[in-house]
């Protein structure tokens, strides 16, 4: 059996800017990985593994 949970937050603007941050950083690095990986698959042929991207 599974279980979910949900939980509210009522973060307040200084919460609200650090996740703020935290949310674009992960957002731009995921970007920037996705393009590294579709260059690099469209100029040699070739995927890049995790542990490369690392």
């Amino acid at each position: 059996m599974l279980r979910a949970y949900k939980y509210r937050l009522y973060p307040n603007k200084s919460q609200i800017d650090f996740f703020e941050k935290q949310f674009g950083t992960c957002r731009f690095v995921y970007n920037w990985a996705l393009d590294l990986k579709s260059t690099v698959y469209k100029d040699e042929n070739r995927s890049i593994s995790k542990n490369e991207l690392k």
